[in-house]
């Protein structure tokens, strides 16, 4: 061993030492899931025990929380103009469990027509669609943002001069 070595890496004690500064050096930068953080911290070839140990401490010492992982992600992706669908789908992929994203989707449930429409302005201006090619290439669109057909059906309800 080097002179430059932090320690021991076969020393289970001095493994999860260094295990547990690399992960409290990846929470610093930003929020993690249980499942996110432990994929980056077996590419630096720790074994699943140790990873575990590492986790469960973090999550004791409420430093790694999924909850709040949830709750930073979704604020940051819905003010994006991202829709239910695509949040359930990210978070879900991202490890974080069902009961989770139902409790910080729901936050969001008076806020969703409202970003539609925004999003729509935005990105399709103020006129309704002009026929129904258009109007189904602003639906393929939102739906690809991951809004419901019923949202996106009401707020072309609402277009002026739909009727």
């Amino acid at each position: 061993m080097s002179s430059d070595e932090p320690g021991d890496p076969d020393d289970p004690e001095e493994a999860g030492a260094l295990l547990y500064r690399t992960a409290l050096a990846l929470l610093a930068r930003r929020e993690h899931t249980r499942l996110e953080l432990a994929a980056k911290l077996a590419r630096h070839g720790a074994g699943a025990g140790i990873i575990a140990a590492v986790l469960d401490r973090l999550q004791a010492e409420q430093l790694l929380s999924e909850q709040r992982f949830a709750e930073v992600y979704a604020a940051t992706r819905f003010d994006r103009g991202y829709g239910p669908l695509r949040l359930r789908a990210e978070l879900r992929e991202r490890g974080v469990s069902e009961a989770i994203v139902s409790d910080i989707l729901a936050g969001f449930d008076a806020q969703w027509t409202a970003r539609l429409a925004a999003l729509a302005r935005r990105r399709f201006g103020p006129q309704p669609p002009k026929d129904a090619r258009e109007r189904a290439q602003r639906t393929a669109f939102l739906r690809g943002r991951g809004f419901t057909g019923e949202q996106i059906a009401r707020l072309m309800r609402r277009d002026p001069g739909d009727d």
